[in-house]
């Protein structure tokens, strides 16, 4: 079998699908759903995520500059396809969703609740690349909840049951195969190879 050469097409795939949360100057909140955003830099931290012009968020994170980023799990999979087909124009999603505002410590901008983490962001920078426009931003601060936390209070990912976005379908994230550096690590001696 060879390989086929198609045009460019968005094939990164698949991605987080998060909810992002942002408040206008009169104090009105609103809640989007994004699958185009990711880490940039790990010091500062910075995020990115691309949002199109005609969205009702992007006027609100445009005007005040900040928005929180709400990962996803599977308690949340109906909201994040609501928040993705629905506008935020004519309605409160919070309440229509039953989701909690959450206060934030550095920005106006309410997190979700529900959300097992959220990033507190400011914008930095806006790049228009065409149909969307990236928003940087620096994360002010990460609000985890604690339900996720094990017992050496580090973040659970498998507790934490988070979401991934690919071709129009929301997927569970399913088992781990390894983590950081397992390809080069060198085999672990029994103790009992160890005593003889």
């Amino acid at each position: 079998m060879g390989r086929q050469y198609w045009k460019p097409g968005n094939m990164l795939n698949p991605v987080p699908a998060v909810l992002i949360s942002s408040m206008d100057e009169d104090g009105k909140t609103n809640i989007m759903t994004a699958a185009w955003t990711g880490n940039l830099c790990s010091d500062p931290v910075m995020v990115s995520v691309s949002i199109r012009p005609q969205r009702y968020s992007y006027g609100i994170i445009k005007k005040t500059g900040e928005f929180v980023l709400n990962l996803s799990n599977r308690a949340l999979v109906r909201a994040v396809d609501y928040c993705g087909v629905k506008s935020g124009r004519d309605s409160d999603k919070f309440a229509e969703l039953r989701l909690t505002r959450s206060p934030s410590r550095f920005v106006k901008a309410p997190g979700i609740g529900e959300s097992p983490v959220s990033l507190e962001c400011r914008v930095e920078k806006i790049l228009p690349l065409g149909t969307h426009d990236v928003f940087i931003a620096r994360v002010l601060s990460t609000d985890v909840d604690e339900q996720y936390l094990d017992e050496k209070g580090r973040f659970d990912l498998d507790r934490a049951d988070l979401i991934a976005y690919s071709h129009g379908e929301y997927y569970a994230l399913g088992e781990k195969l390894g983590k950081f550096g397992f390809s080069v690590q060198k085999p672990q001696r029994s103790h009992k190879a160890r005593r003889q």
